[in-house]
């Protein structure tokens, strides 16, 4: 997932207090603003002129600047240029007498986020600040998002040589066709496999092969997402929509922007939320928690599960509506012990993509260990074969991996045909037993591991009642 700071705590202050810089010569109107900023949870300072600014901005850069164009030692025009020249990247809001709108124009053209008019209402000014905060943020998301995903499309691959591998690059390459360069969203689609199978890979080849690819990919994981802040994480909320919401919040249903929305382990939403993200699919906008109007949505959904999902719909644990939503076109990706063709293919890619990242020169499979891994039923995907790589690799050294680094025990050597038969769900719990055994017991290792976030594990420790 496209991870993000909690929304909630258990304190009564805002998260991450918002510095702002009052550059005004007005010492009532200062006043009053900073008062009023700091009612609502902001953190002002007051420069009097242009060089108390200059001092400021150089000691600490504020997340917010309040800049007046007529100062005693100077124009606010002068400081905008100066801010511009070194590179400050925060949003400066200008403040105008009547009379000085060319000033304010000009002020924008120069990188102004917006201006406000003398006499400043100061609800005004609250909106104001809270609108180019929230957009400043946003961009930086947006911004950060972008370079990791770009960086991340240079290494994501999907490796293989199996047919039913080959059978999931074509149908990326077909779905090209409905990402064209117009304005139009494409369908959504659901990819169904099992945890460690390399769902998240054709989520992210799926974007990557797109006329989106330079926008945004915002991974969401539903399952590591506690209950209480599920529906604030994805939809955003409003200032005051609940304790401590001290300012508005940007979603990620809405921080994917006209890119791609990654869901990832969509079973997992709860009920409620189901329907939310139903209005969304079907009205293409979405509502803030404590909005009161809605927003479009132009982001590209893309979901994944590896539940039974159809068995969820017939038992009542998934709305039929949303899946059918869902479902417009979908992708399978066959669990590892049913394309053995890969097995040895992908143990030699991660065997040297570990020795190359812990200076290792050499290293390869003893006839003995390829015999294994061909055996090995492989309960968690691709993701087990990947940390067993690493693992043994890291046992080995440079040289032939033998079997005894591969750590599985005799009833591990050959496929077993209930657990090749198994359900996910099972296999999901057999693979976390085993990694926490590993480990010794050791959530944040066994999280390692597995590849998975601690909060990840912790909450599939609990549904599957490994406590």
């Amino acid at each position: 997932m496209l991870q993000s700071d909690p929304l909630v705590t258990s304190t009564e202050v805002p998260l991450l207090e918002k510095s702002i810089l009052i550059v005004e010569d007005e010492t009532v109107l200062a006043n009053a603003i900073s008062k009023r900023l700091k009612r609502a949870g902001y953190h002002p300072e007051i420069a009097a002129d242009l060089a108390a600014g200059r001092a400021s901005v150089k000691e600490k850069t504020p997340d917010l600047a309040l800049l007046d164009m007529r100062l005693p030692d100077g124009s606010g025009l002068d400081f905008l240029a100066e801010l511009q020249t070194h590179g400050q990247s925060f949003p400066v809001l200008v403040m105008s007498a009547y009379g000085e709108i060319e000033d304010a124009v000009s002020a924008m053209k120069s990188g102004a986020s917006d201006y406000l008019k003398k006499p400043v209402d100061l609800d005004e000014l609250m909106l104001t600040v809270e609108k180019a905060l929230e957009q400043a943020e946003l961009s930086q998301k947006l911004s950060y998002s972008s370079k990791r995903e770009r960086h991340a499309h240079e290494e994501v691959e999907l490796l293989g040589e199996s047919q039913q591998i080959n059978a999931v690059r074509q149908q990326i390459e077909r779905l090209k066709r409905f990402t064209g360069g117009n304005n139009s969203v494409p369908p959504t689609v659901l990819i169904l496999g099992e945890t460690g199978s390399g769902k998240d890979v054709v989520a992210r080849l799926l974007h990557a092969n797109s006329a989106r690819s330079e926008r945004p990919f915002v991974h969401v994981d539903c399952a590591s997402l506690p209950r209480e802040l599920i529906e604030a994480e994805l939809f955003g909320h409003e200032k005051g929509a609940f304790t401590s919401a001290h300012v508005s919040r940007t979603g990620l249903i809405e921080a994917a922007e006209d890119g791609a929305l990654f869901l990832d382990e969509i079973g997992e939403l709860p009920p409620d939320l189901q329907a939310k993200l139903l209005a969304v699919l079907e009205r293409r906008t979405l509502r803030k928690v404590g909005a009161t109007r809605e927003r479009p949505v132009a982001a590209w959904i893309i979901a994944a599960t590896h539940r039974n999902i159809t068995r969820m719909v017939e038992q009542g644990e998934f709305r039929s509506d949303l899946y059918y939503r869902l479902n417009v076109l979908s992708l399978s990706i066959a669990p590892l012990r049913d394309r053995s063709d890969d097995i040895l293919l992908l143990a030699r890619h991660f065997a040297g993509q570990s020795a190359r990242r812990y200076g290792i020169k050499t290293i390869s499979l003893s006839p003995e260990t390829e015999k294994l891994l061909r055996a090995y039923h492989w309960p968690g995907n691709v993701r087990e074969l990947k940390h067993m790589m690493e693992r043994a690799v890291l046992l080995s050294g440079e040289g032939e991996l033998e079997p005894e680094v591969l750590s599985l025990s005799p009833q591990q050597d050959s496929p077993n045909p209930k657990q090749g038969n198994a359900e996910p769900d099972a296999e999901d719990a057999a693979l976390i037993r085993d990694a926490l055994a590993q480990a010794g017991g050791n959530v944040s290792e066994a999280a390692r591991k597995l590849g998975v976030s601690r909060m990840t594990l912790r909450y599939r420790i609990k549904k599957y009642n490994l406590e």
